[in-house]
């Protein structure tokens, strides 16, 4: 009597949905063409970091119009330019993250997005206690403003080589924000990226955390290019998120090392977005 034969398994590819990221990807053309160029390579879902600048409107006809979704904003950062990276744990400016959130709820409620990320902001110069105690009363009060919408308030640690004193820096100390605050809609925007050069071991942080984590971003480490090369292994990841269930989106928030459309080979074929 013969063996068994061993059957075959043949792993299905990977099964999240990614989005792009229009701040990011696709600078080679003028923001509103950017949607058309994403709707060609694939992307049905849309996120954009600060969209202000851009009537809602006219953002909104846009994706209508490529038939996609807006998935992620942030709400407004403060003066950018004058090296502002948040508001929402910067003690002395809660009357101005309170006005500019309710600017993001606007966008959020028109361009029908279902996610709002607050950045915590660069608080080096502040007193750290005092810019928890503020970070969770901002929070406290957006969760507050959303009311029963369908809506999540989402925050990411952010690596401090690429933002020096930015208070949220790891997925641990996100977490120990949600217990906290322990509100349903709170949620965490965890970016591999950051999560690798922040304290790496993303397969079992991701499991860890996979029950509060909102979204999901990656980019190439250690260059923020493309995830087709470097020290992550981007594959096994989605794999990951899909045997967990994972239903959400996977931003991809990268730089691109040449013209978008050249870099995208790394995506699962066919595109699941």
């Amino acid at each position: 009597m013969g063996l068994p034969q061993r059957k075959t398994l043949n792993p299905k590819p990977p099964m999240p949905r990614f989005n792009a990221n229009l701040s990011w990807l696709f600078q080679e053309v003028p923001f509103f063409d950017r949607f058309g160029a994403a709707a060609n390579a694939g992307f049905r879902g849309i996120e954009i970091l600060f969209p202000y600048d851009q009537p809602a409107h006219e953002i909104r006809s846009a994706l209508q119009a490529q038939g996609q979704e807006m998935v992620l904003l942030n709400s407004p950062p403060g003066n950018f330019g004058a090296g502002d990276r948040g508001l929402a744990a910067l003690p002395g400016r809660e009357r101005e993250f309170r006005d500019t959130f309710e600017q993001a709820l606007a966008y959020a409620e028109t361009l029908q997005c279902k996610r709002i990320h607050v950045m915590s902001g660069i608080t080096k110069e502040a007193d750290q206690q005092e810019a928890h105690r503020t970070f969770l009363a901002n929070l406290e009060y957006a969760l507050g403003k959303i009311g029963n919408a369908a809506l999540s308030i989402l925050i990411e640690p952010i690596n401090t080589r690429d933002i020096p004193g930015y208070f949220l820096t790891t997925v641990e100390s996100a977490d120990n924000i949600l217990q906290e605050i322990s509100h349903p809609a709170l949620k965490i925007q965890f970016d591999w990226y950051h999560a690798q050069i922040m304290g790496g071991d993303l397969s079992h942080r991701t499991e860890k955390f996979f029950s509060k984590i909102g979204h999901f971003q990656l980019a190439g480490v250690p260059d923020r290019a493309e995830p087709d090369r470097g020290e992550v292994n981007f594959t096994h990841l989605f794999h990951l998120v899909d045997a967990l269930h994972y239903d959400g989106w996977i931003g991809c928030e990268y730089r691109p090392r040449a013209r978008t459309e050249e870099g995208l080979g790394w995506l699962p074929n066919p595109l699941y977005a």
